[in-house]
């Protein structure tokens, strides 16, 4: 009886699409409402962004290996346009390499978990106002299957 196991290795698309997936379900789990692919004001794309309960917004860059964390340094400029901010990863990444500052999640296609909170920094008043409203206008309008993904 062969009892050898083959190991398949996943696709950097492959691995975003599950780390991205896995953690939209935590999220929802933690009672936000996420979105994917969502342009922000500044022209950057947020892989998730999510309203909580009490209308805080929590951006979520997911980074599907150590190449695509290394050539992508625009992290900071998710900040202006939430009030947390964390990284979501495969639970196969190193996460030393993470900044300690943001937020950190390991996900894969099925769920994950919080592995460090992300620190509040909240927003200004009529800037959580004007995410807000756009969020909600992107979100109706994916669910009335229109193909948009950017904040006016």
């Amino acid at each position: 009886m062969d009892l050898s196991v083959t190991v398949i290795a996943a696709s950097r698309p492959e691995t975003t699409a599950a780390v991205t997936r896995g953690a939209a379900r935590l999220l929802a789990a933690l009672g936000y409402a996420p979105l994917a692919e969502v342009t922000l004001p500044n022209g950057r794309r947020a892989d998730l962004m999510a309203l909580g309960r009490k209308g805080e917004i929590l951006i979520v860059e997911v980074k599907s290996g150590i190449a695509d964390f290394r050539c992508d340094a625009k992290w900071h400029e998710y900040q202006p346009y939430c009030d947390a901010f964390a990284f979501a990863v495969s639970p196969e990444f190193p996460r030393e390499m993470l900044p300690e500052e943001p937020g950190l999640i390991v996900a894969d296609g099925f769920g994950g978990a919080v592995l460090r909170e992300a620190r509040p920094a909240p927003l200004a008043g009529a800037r959580r106002k004007a995410l807000t409203l756009a969020f909600a206008r992107l979100a109706a309008l994916r669910a009335a299957g229109a193909q948009v993904a950017v904040l006016e």
